[in-house]
């Protein structure tokens, strides 16, 4: 039986919008080869879709190799999105006071969108050389703590369907790629509500992540510090948590959450 929103779609909007969906998940240019495929439509109808998305101001086409990539458009409503988003908003100020206590740390705040772990904010710390994550920035939800906080209260059974569609790419030597043992660690995350990631996304980087929680009891964002070892000592980063969930229900307590 269709959904009632299915009655008022628009079948060319949608695969417009999947054409960016395309760009996103690729991240590297595309084809109409490539846009055929992915929609399951003829290399004539994969032209015209893109030409529209092109005309539309949201694709740029490289005269040379005919490949499309998303333009700068497409950054002006990703940044307006961020801008506007309300916990965003909220987090900010708390965010600040957080890092004046850790400033050789990374502070970094993150929410899930579907099956993307997406970080929305950060303030970088004040030593160098540091990692580089702008606002918007996917990041894998296996091997930080920031996507262990936000996937730590999801069932066994969703945890291996997501981890079928998205992958579980090996970053470094740390990195958990065994579903198994990830069951196992995000098992510990979801007792302790404190996720870490020790060398596992980056080498020689530590990220320790604690949950913002809404009036339900409902996780809805991560928050987390994170540093290189040469910055701060595993220990240092470990040591962050007390003032990461205290900064968290703060937040949370914005969202009518209240702390045991």
């Amino acid at each position: 039986m269709p959904q009632d929103n299915d009655r008022y779609n628009i079948k060319v909007a949608d695969r417009c919008f999947k054409i960016l969906d395309l760009c996103c998940s690729l991240m590297r240019p595309i084809s109409i080869q490539d846009v055929a495929r992915e929609l399951d439509v003829n290399a004539n109808m994969a032209f015209r879709l893109l030409c529209s998305v092109c005309s539309a101001g949201y694709l740029d086409k490289d005269p040379n190799t005919g490949l499309y990539t998303l333009s700068m458009r497409c950054l002006r409503l990703s940044t307006t999105a961020l801008q506007s988003h309300d916990l965003r908003k909220l987090a900010i100020p708390y965010l600040e006071l957080l890092w004046t206590y850790f400033p050789k740390a990374n502070v970094n705040l993150g929410i899930m969108v579907g099956d993307d772990v997406l970080l929305i904010d950060r303030i970088d710390g004040n030593t160098v050389p540091r990692t580089y994550f702008t606002p918007g920035k996917q990041i894998p939800f296996h091997c930080t703590g920031v996507g262990k906080i936000l996937t730590c209260r999801k069932s066994d059974e969703e945890i291996r369907a997501l981890a079928k569609r998205v992958g579980l790419k090996a970053y470094t030597p740390h990195t958990i790629t065994d579903i198994d043992k990830l069951l196992e660690e995000l098992k510990r995350v979801r007792e302790e509500e404190i996720g870490r990631d020790r060398d596992e996304f980056i080498l020689t980087d530590n990220c320790t992540a604690v949950p913002i929680k809404d009036r339900e009891g409902r996780i809805v964002a991560a928050i987390s510090c994170s540093a290189l070892s040469m910055n701060m000592r595993v220990e240092e980063v470990e040591a962050t948590a007390p003032k990461l969930q205290e900064t968290a229900n703060r937040i949370g307590s914005m969202l009518g959450f209240t702390a045991i």
